[in-house]
C-alpha cells in the first residue's frame, strides 16, 4: 500500500517529495493557548525545490486554506484575523471566512475560497509541538485529510468531538472542491 502522508522534510530527505502534485498542512501552536492556525497548500507541476536552513521552497504555483483555532477566552475576537498582532494573524476577513462556534465557545475560522500562491511558497521547518505534513495525491486524499483534522482539532486545539468532526468534514469538503487542479477534474 502507497503511503498517504508523511513529515514534509522527512520527504524533501527521503527523496519522496512528490512533483506532480500534493497537500502540505502545516500547524501554528501557541505554547501559552489552544489557539491555533494551520496552513493547507496545494500545489501542482513543481518545477524545482530546495532546502535552505529551516525551511524548504517550492517553485510553483499553489492555493492556500488557512484554518485558525481561537478559544473561547480569546480576546480580540472582533479584531479581523488580518488585522491581528503577527503571531495571532492570518490574511482573512471575516467576510472571506466559514465560522463555526463550538459547544465550548472556541471558533474555528477558516477560508470559503483559497488564496493563491504565485510562482513559489516556503514552509518553515516545524518547531516544538508543530507540524508540517505531506498528504500525497490518492483517491482518498480529502478523508485523509479530514480525519486528521478531526483529531488534531480535537486534541492539539481542544475543540469537542463532535464539533472537531463538523469542522473537519467542511474543511475536507473545501479542499476537495477548491484546492484541486485542472487535471483532476478530467
Amino acid at each position: 500500500m502507497s503511503l498517504k502522508a508523511m513529515d514534509l522534510f522527512e520527504a524533501y530527505q527521503q527523496n519522496k517529495l512528490p512533483m506532480d502534485e500534493g497537500y502540505i498542512v502545516s500547524s501554528f501552536f501557541k505554547t501559552t493557548s489552544s489557539y491555533s492556525i494551520y496552513e493547507i497548500v496545494s500545489y501542482s507541476a513543481v518545477k524545482d525545490f530546495y532546502a535552505s536552513g529551516n525551511s524548504i521552497t517550492l517553485q510553483t504555483n499553489g492555493k492556500k486554506i488557512y484554518v485558525l483555532v481561537e478559544p473561547s477566552n480569546f480576546i480580540q475576537k472582533t479584531v479581523e484575523p488580518y488585522c491581528r498582532a503577527q503571531e495571532f494573524q492570518i490574511p482573512l476577513r471575516f467576510s472571506e471566512a466559514n465560522i463555526i462556534t463550538a459547544k465550548n465557545q472556541a471558533r474555528i475560522i477558516f477560508n470559503k475560497e483559497p488564496q493563491q500562491a504565485i510562482s513559489a511558497f516556503t514552509v518553515l521547518r516545524p518547531e516544538g509541538m508543530n507540524f508540517a505534513f505531506l498528504f500525497y495525491s490518492r483517491p482518498d486524499v480529502f478523508k485523509s485529510m479530514e480525519l486528521f483534522f478531526s483529531k488534531t482539532l480535537n486534541q492539539e486545539a481542544g475543540i469537542p468531538q463532535a464539533d472537531a468532526a463538523k469542522a473537519s468534514a467542511e474543511i475536507a469538503e473545501i479542499c476537495a472542491q477548491t484546492l484541486t487542479w485542472p487535471k483532476d477534474r478530467e
